[in-house]
């Protein structure tokens, strides 16, 4: 074989076998904990002084708070907003909206409108979470095209220096809520249709927890990074259903394992179908297995580019959502009471994910701005096959200040093409309920849950 040719061939094949890369040098790190915080985020506010310097969080309960309670009290409860954008002025602020908020104002012009508060850089995290993400910036690595990162990140945010997008969704993926447990009795899901009728799709009892950072829980696969189930009190016709979701570092070797269980049947089964575009029947089928929690699972069909850190208005601090608003109050005609929500002015990570050729989903392109600080509050608009705006996510966040724990579970789906809405993650009675320890993993199996939840 000619010489020439069989270098270009070893080399093509080492590089086919490389690993991965690491996120920074060692000298880029040096700007963690300085410039940069340990998460990576801006420390510096901005020149306007309308984004503030970080100074660590919010760590603090306010008076009034009740430990164990499932609620946390709003410590912003007396602000007023800074400024409202409506149909009218919103060309004014165009560069801090996202197209489905354009779209929310343009649609609703007599009863949308977005309230801005002053932005408090509310995210905090463990001093552990902290150590291990300054580590992590030098070591941890993506494998096979993105696909997966190395075992030995744990413990912390995988890429506090992102380079690339597929870092930014791992980031996404990998963020710390608590080390234990989160559960909710009763975690209501409404759609909401054209005509502003509502309809609570599911009632159902959820636990969700993040192994990638229970490092003393010696029981788990150190592959896996999210366990999260929910058993259906209702309504009727799906009550006992139970569906769970298991996610792994690496997603080409070990890919989700997803199961399910229904009364009539009777039996586990796996359900591989619950990824990518397959649609939540659970949730009226209006949101998208892989856009739970704003994204979920695995990024082989989209090319994610980073498109760099910008100014934009995101739900942040939403703890009068959260905490007050209930049932009806939630909505006004077909979309959110917009008296209920707050909106700040943060950076985020800009992405554009771009579907890669030969590949097949109900959407061509999202644009994703995910708050730098790692609280997982953020949003995205998603565009069909022929450029149009299909559907914007909103993901709502508030600090849980006694773990220190950003938390955002309740998110909003809009599907513009038939002006509907989906809420999920409100909690009716009890809460949002953060476990002291995490259950044994014998009894985390399928077949346990459903044996020991589905006679609630």
């Amino acid at each position: 074989m000619n010489t020439k040719l069989t270098l270009l061939i070893a080399a093509g094949l080492t590089a086919l076998c490389l690993p991965g890369h690491s996120a920074v040098t060692a000298e880029e790190a040096k700007a963690l904990g300085s410039t940069l915080t340990e998460f990576g985020a801006i420390k510096a506010g901005n020149k306007e002084g309308t984004i503030p310097e970080y100074t660590g969080g919010l760590t603090k309960p306010p008076a009034g708070y009740k430990p164990g309670s499932g609620t946390w009290t709003n410590p912003y409860a007396d602000e007023k907003p800074l400024y409202r954008i409506d149909a009218k002025n919103a060309a004014q602020y165009a560069d801090k909206l996202s197209e489905g908020q354009k779209q929310l104002l343009k649609t609703y012009p007599t009863t949308y409108y977005i309230d801005v508060y002053p932005t408090h850089r509310s995210a905090a995290y463990p001093e552990t979470v902290l150590k291990a993400t300054l580590r992590n910036a030098t070591t941890c690595r993506t494998a096979k095209d993105n696909a997966s990162v190395e075992q030995a990140c744990r413990g912390g945010m995988p890429f506090p220096i992102p380079k690339t997008g597929n870092e930014v969704m791992w980031n996404l993926l990998l963020r710390y809520i608590v080390p234990t447990d989160i559960t909710t009795a009763h975690g209501r899901s409404w759609v909401v249709d054209s005509n502003g009728r509502s309809t609570m799709t599911s009632d159902q009892f959820t636990r969700t927890e993040r192994p990638y950072y229970q490092l003393e829980q010696k029981d788990r696969d150190p592959q896996m990074i999210l366990r999260t189930y929910s058993v259906a009190n209702g309504p009727a016709r799906i009550s006992g259903q139970m569906t769970m979701l298991v996610d792994y570092l690496d997603m080409d070797a070990k890919p989700r394992r997803a199961f399910n269980y229904t009364p009539g049947q009777r039996r586990v089964k796996l359900a591989p179908e619950f990824a990518y575009d397959t649609p939540v029947s659970q949730l009226g089928g209006v949101t998208l297995f892989d856009e739970l929690f704003l994204f979920s699972g695995k990024m082989d069909r989209f090319d994610f580019k980073l498109v760099g850190r910008k100014e934009m208005l995101i739900p942040y601090n939403n703890y009068k959502h959260y905490s007050d608003c209930k049932d009806q109050t939630q909505f006004a005609g077909s979309h959110l009471n917009p008296a209920c929500e707050r909106w700040e002015l943060h950076r985020v990570w800009a992405v554009e994910s771009t579907l890669k050729t030969g590949m097949r989903h109900a959407y061509s392109k999202r644009t994703y701005y995910i708050d730098e600080d790692g609280s997982g509050a953020g949003m995205f608009d998603a565009f069909d096959q022929s450029g149009e705006l299909y559907r914007s996510m909103f993901q709502m966040m508030i600090q849980m200040y006694d773990q220190p724990a950003p938390y955002g579970a309740k998110g909003v789906t809009y599907d513009f093409s038939k002006r509907t809405l989906l809420l999920i993650g409100d909690a009716a009675e009890g809460g949002f309920v953060v476990s002291p320890s995490a259950m044994p993993e014998a009894d985390l199996s399928a077949e346990a849950v459903v044996a020991r939840e589905t006679v609630r």
